[in-house]
């Protein structure tokens, strides 16, 4: 459903991702040893989900096991989207993922936007199957034919139904979150009796998408239409969210698609409408997947390892025990177990480290899985009714009350959001540039920023221009300001500037 599975001009898809399991990197075995990003930016990337101990290769080629500390991180995302598309009365349901191959076939755009990608069984039971089943790309077919048997009138619209769910797409060069040939998401799917109506849903889902995030990831986004040619397979139109990486590469974020009727017209999802006439549904699609979790690291994270926004964090705060001798443990442990009671009485996340090991290694192993907030209680802290306190994302220590930490720690919570958002929003800011000449425009591609400049709407320009430059149309922005301009690359005249970038 989503155009995820796009490749840069230059062919290169995950800028220096491993395509085998035998990676140079092994990261399911845990290392200190974190790549700087100013040196190697893929090999960084890496280092830090190993580090965190996020996830590892499969011994299924393209495949991840996403490990606890990387998954509560999609518990969480699941949890804060989930509640937001039903506060706008979508219900969850759930369809196969083995799809009757001739269903591909009934809407001839979108079986061959996903050709390349697709996975067919064709032996079952010991036996070849009658007909191939294709594992899940997306799942418009499936549900859309199953929609035709559910909608008989205008007053069962609209169908609002989202799925969360896995599929397999055979990615050629997979990247841990990035590019798997199966990873998680969600996928919404809408039937509504007017254009208009579908296309403010689109809409509608997109802000969701922006407002989790910005406040819940804070990550600073774009929001746009895609062209003709970057656009879904079979959608009249396709709206975005387009994130900048710390490398100056744009990551799509999600997708909300207005499908128009052409799903409704190949699937016979029809109604009888207020006229007593029989009319074609008009339909959305819409989803996020597990890449978010890419795009979180690849923004908040430093060469330190993970740095998680609190909102999202499976661990907001850890309490670190420091215990020298038998004789203090139970006193200390126990205060420890108060503390974290406090805290849990407000709602936040905590986890006691009460491990018998150097509380070095118990620092250094918080700071690389990114936990927003570290305690630190030992006998001193103990004898002066206090704690020791450290920031993850500035680094910053202090020595608090014992009396004040439940709003001390919430109080910074709040500020370490709010600081990673800033600082985003800030990098963004210095990595946006208006160009208006070739020249200009090749030298920030080549720099790794996001350049608005004028394009004049030709698609072959734009196929060009990608041919030529390895960037992207990203989308043309919502907010874009009408001017008069000329085409950066053609020279035709231009109304407005769109925003190019390499991507992943």
């Amino acid at each position: 459903m989503s155009n995820e599975t796009k490749t840069n001009a230059d062919g290169s898809i995950n800028a220096g991702g491993d395509t085998n399991n035998n990676t140079k990197k092994d990261v399911s075995k845990g290392s200190n040893i974190i790549t700087p990003r100013s040196q190697d930016y893929s090999e960084w990337y890496l280092d830090v989900i190993k580090a965190a101990d996020m996830a590892e290769y499969s011994p299924v080629k393209g495949c991840m096991i996403i490990k606890p500390t990387g998954y509560a991180i999609w518990e969480n995302m699941q949890k804060e989207l989930d509640a937001r598309f039903k506060e706008t009365g979508v219900e969850n349901a759930y369809f196969p993922m083995f799809i009757p191959e001739r269903f591909l076939n009934k809407e001839k755009e979108h079986v061959e936007g996903f050709a390349p990608e697709i996975a067919v069984v064709t032996h079952a039971g010991g036996k070849k199957l009658d007909e191939p089943l294709v594992l899940r790309p997306t799942s418009e077919t499936i549900m859309y034919d199953t929609f035709s048997h559910w909608i008989q009138s205008y007053r069962d619209l609209p169908l609002l139904i989202n799925q969360w769910a896995n599929v397999i797409r055979w990615e050629m060069r997979p990247r841990l979150f990035l590019r798997t040939v199966e990873f998680l998401w969600q996928e919404g799917h809408t039937v509504h009796e007017t254009e208009k109506e579908a296309d403010e849903r689109a809409r509608e889902m997109l802000e969701i998408y922006r407002d989790f995030a910005e406040e819940v990831l804070a990550i600073p986004v774009i929001l746009g239409v895609k062209t003709e040619s970057e656009k879904f397979a079979g959608a009249f139109k396709t709206y975005c969210v387009e994130a900048i990486m710390q490398d100056g590469k744009a990551l799509q974020f999600g997708t909300s698609h207005h499908l128009g009727q052409n799903f409704a017209k190949a699937f016979d999802v029809k109604f009888l409408g207020r006229e007593n006439t029989m009319e074609y549904g008009w339909q959305t699609s819409w989803g996020v997947s597990t890449r978010m979790i890419g795009g979180l690291i690849m923004t908040h994270a430093d060469d330190k390892g993970l740095v998680l926004p609190p909102k999202i964090a499976g661990v907001q705060v850890v309490i670190t025990t420091i215990i020298n001798n038998d004789e203090d443990r139970d006193l200390i442990i126990a205060k420890a177990q108060e503390v974290s009671s406090w805290l849990k009485e407000e709602g936040i996340k905590v986890k006691i480290d009460s491990r018998d090991i150097r509380p070095g290694e118990k620092f250094y192993e918080w700071e690389r899985k990114g936990v927003p907030v570290r305690l630190e209680l030992g006998k001193k802290d103990l004898a002066n009714n206090t704690l020791f306190m450290a920031r993850r994302d500035t680094g910053e220590k202090t020595s608090i009350s014992a009396d004040d930490v439940v709003v001390t720690v919430a109080n910074t919570l709040e500020a370490i959001q709010a600081n990673l958002y800033d600082r985003a929003v800030a990098y963004r800011k210095e990595k946006e540039k208006v160009v208006d000449t070739w020249e200009d425009f090749v030298k920030e591609i080549e720099a790794g920023n996001f350049v608005h400049a004028h394009w004049s709407g030709d698609a072959g320009v734009e196929a060009q221009i990608k041919e030529e430059t390895a960037a992207t149309i990203r989308c043309i922005p919502f907010d874009q300001k009408m001017e008069d301009g000329v085409c950066i690359k053609s020279g035709k005249p231009s109304k407005g500037r769109v925003v190019f970038a390499k991507s992943y």
